[in-house]
């Protein structure tokens, strides 16, 4: 492997963990209804088990309420069902034969914290599959200086690089946590 495999490769590794780490933020609650709160819960529907977006159309047409409306309105008691026995969640849903209507409770400020501590490890996991890409691909970089295809100089250049590209890469998900802190604990 040569010194711009083990870049692009690091640079698509850690984009690749950011991204997911920002997917995972958009699953915390924040007060305020939205349709990725619900990306996680999975519907019976004819015989298995699918996303529940591939079911049913969900939006928000206010901030404390979610509305799910079902492709097909047999599965009308299945996505509630659901919904009510998703633990994560904690919600109540209620159809009324047509659609599924979600009330948002109010987030206590002891759930606010609670949330945020979730958040705390989202941060930290992301973190460490970043450290590590990191040291798989200073690995890869040493194996490569031993097998003589880089020289010492390259060697210290990806080192250096890469710790670069760590950097920038802690302080996008620590920026990103800390706003959606404040998203949190805002009332």
């Amino acid at each position: 492997m040569d010194s711009n495999q083990i870049i692009t490769e690091v640079k698509t590794k850690l984009t690749a963990a950011e991204n997911h780490f920002i997917d995972e933020l958009k699953k915390l609650r924040t007060g305020r209804a939205h349709p990725s709160m619900l990306e996680g819960v999975m519907v019976k529907s004819y015989g298995t088990l699918v996303p529940i977006i591939q079911v049913a159309a969900i939006t928000a047409p206010e901030a404390q309420l979610l509305q799910i409306t079902p492709f097909d309105p047999n599965n009308l008691a299945a996505i509630a069902d659901a919904i009510r026995n998703s633990q994560s969640l904690n919600m109540n849903p209620m159809d009324d034969g047509r659609l599924v209507r979600v009330p948002i409770p109010p987030l206590t400020t002891e759930r606010r914290q609670q949330i945020v501590k979730q958040l705390g490890e989202k941060v930290e996991m992301s973190l460490i599959s970043a450290r590590n890409i990191r040291h798989d691909a200073l690995d890869d970089a040493k194996q490569a200086k031993l097998a003589k295809k880089i020289g010492e100089d390259d060697y210290n250049r990806i080192e250096k690089q890469i710790d670069d590209m760590m950097v920038k890469t802690k302080a996008e998900i620590e920026g990103l946590a800390s706003s959606k802190e404040k998203e949190i604990m805002t009332v």
